[in-house]
């Protein structure tokens, strides 16, 4: 199976126009996915001032752009609104989008948005036992008639989702960079599992623990979906291969240098079993090293 490519975008340094047109151009050329952040200032954060678009509206204003794109958030954190809440927006979607959407879930990290906007900040540990709280009750809220759960974060009594979601298997993921507790939370209640920046190495020992965590619970962990999601900062040709980095990231977590460079990184994810890699493209632009790749690097990765 050819390994599928998307792009995550951080709806946040710019305005809505160049938004649209990467997600247009994403959805025209052959890429598989295409996501937006939930945040509500830009991360890394420079100024307040910066613009950054919230997260649900933004992933209905990619829905609504594009036609062959599965559309995503990666991931919406799990503080900023009930599972009810979000359960609701992600079916509203998903029927905008005749089943394309898939929702992704975690804990949240950036402090200065949680206590800014009135969430302060709790512990990670705390931040994921209400994450954890949280999954069950969307997937219920998706599929069951009725939904009850009680819980130390949640109490949901007599809830009735309608209507379901357009695609009744709608995917739900969970995402993070923890290394034990969000694979097994991926194993046991997600169809999905995604990983920030990390080198493939890294990537492997995640998708290890992922498969111990399923064999834990008599799940094939064949069923889960994976992904990474990469820093971009590829060379629009060859020449330009050693220049330095333009953007403030690490390279073991990044395609960098030329197409052909990226194409070798890209081989080194999927031959760890990975199934996708998310190219993050952010400001400042290179709109010509993403019709590089584009133009280069799709075709061979999909051949």
């Amino acid at each position: 199976m050819a390994l599928k490519l998307g792009i995550h975008t951080g709806p946040q340094d710019l305005s809505m126009e160049p938004l649209l047109k990467i997600w247009r151009r994403a959805d025209e050329t052959g890429f598989h996915w295409a996501s937006v952040t939930d945040h509500f200032y830009a991360n890394p954060l420079q100024s307040r001032e910066n613009p950054c678009f919230e997260g649900v509206a933004s992933m209905a204003a990619l829905a609504g752009a594009t036609e062959n794109l599965r559309v995503g958030c990666l991931v919406f954190c799990a503080l900023f609104r009930s599972p009810g809440i979000l359960a609701k927006a992600a079916v509203t979607i998903d029927h905008l989008s005749k089943g394309r959407a898939e929702i992704g879930v975690g804990a949240g990290v950036f402090q200065e948005e949680f206590r800014e906007f009135g969430y302060g900040f709790p512990s990670l540990g705390e931040r994921l036992n209400q994450l954890e709280e949280a999954l069950p009750i969307l997937n219920s809220l998706w599929r069951d008639p009725v939904t009850n759960f009680q819980g130390k974060y949640y109490e949901i009594e007599g809830a009735v989702c309608s209507p379901k979601p357009f695609n009744p298997n709608m995917r739900l993921w969970v995402g993070g960079a923890g290394a034990k507790r969000t694979p097994r939370m991926a194993a046991k209640y997600a169809g999905g599992f995604n990983m920030p920046y990390l080198p493939p190495e890294q990537v492997r020992i995640r998708l290890e623990q992922l498969e111990r965590e399923c064999e834990n619970l008599g799940r094939d962990p064949g069923e889960i979906d994976t992904s990474v999601n990469l820093g971009f900062d590829m060379s629009a040709t060859a020449g330009e291969a050693d220049k330095q980095p333009g953007l403030p990231i690490d390279p073991g977590g990044a395609i960098v240098g030329s197409p052909q460079r990226a194409i070798d990184r890209l081989g080194e994810y999927e031959a760890v079993g990975i199934k996708g890699v998310n190219i993050a493209f952010r400001p400042p632009l290179d709109w010509d090293a993403f019709e590089a790749y584009i133009e280069e690097v799709l075709p061979q990765m999909n051949a």
